[in-house]
């Protein structure tokens, strides 16, 4: 089946505390934003898009120049929320296919998380990649909190991969707030959201010390 690797990187790094948006940041010596390409490129009879803010368009052609990047993309302009942004990545999205929706800035995800992504949306209709908590963790409202059961809850990563027909389908609602990540659009429409494992070392770089830390565990892995 065709599979399309819808690759978000809109993102404009407030709390990276630098003017570059964080997926231009080098990881050991190359654009962050290049290793998901990389990871993603073992993935047979895919096409790529990258959804960039139109600003960041001009840079990141420089970098394909100056990084001999060649995996070959389709450039989208991201819109004003993380949803719109997919909204215009799933415009090029042709049925039926298999869809995968990634942060740009999670650059250690491994081509075996991937592949069995793919593999769990096509028996099932999606996947959704989670890792258990080990830190006790609290509910907070107001000025009011209690603990909670770490173990009925889970902390959710991408790539998160749908049947075509689906996400399209759940992607022509309107934005709603609670719309956090691509499950809960698709969870709105009562369809069910399948869980497999993630990866510990699947970070999402948001800051300068997850950077630090996506450098030492990319070298352990070399």
């Amino acid at each position: 089946m065709k599979k399309f690797i819808l690759i978000l990187a809109g993102g404009a790094g407030k709390r990276f505390e630098s003017e570059l948006p964080k997926q231009f940041n080098l990881l050991n010596g190359k654009p962050m934003l290049m290793y998901a390409f990389d990871a993603f490129s073992k993935t047979e009879d895919a096409e790529f898009i990258l959804v960039l803010n139109e600003d960041w368009h001009q840079h990141w052609n420089q970098l394909c120049k100056d990084f001999a990047f060649t995996i070959p993309h389709r450039l989208v302009v991201g819109g004003e929320t993380r949803f719109h942004s997919v909204q215009a990545g799933l415009s090029l999205v042709t049925n039926p296919s298999l869809v995968a929706i990634h942060d740009g800035v999670r650059p250690l995800v491994t081509p075996e998380l991937i592949e069995n992504c793919f593999k769990t949306a096509e028996q099932k209709s999606c996947a959704i990649p989670v890792t258990q908590f080990t830190d006790s963790i609290r509910y907070v409202s107001g000025p009011h909190n209690k603990t909670v059961a770490r173990e009925q809850y889970r902390a959710v990563q991408t790539p998160q991969v749908f049947k075509s027909n689906l996400i399209l389908q759940a992607y022509r609602q309107s934005w709603e707030d609670k719309f956090t990540d691509d499950s809960s659009v698709l969870e709105s429409l009562g369809y069910p959201v399948i869980l497999i494992a993630g990866e510990k070392e699947n970070i999402k770089v948001t800051t300068p010390v997850d950077l630090q830390m996506a450098e030492i565990i990319l070298k352990n892995r070399q």
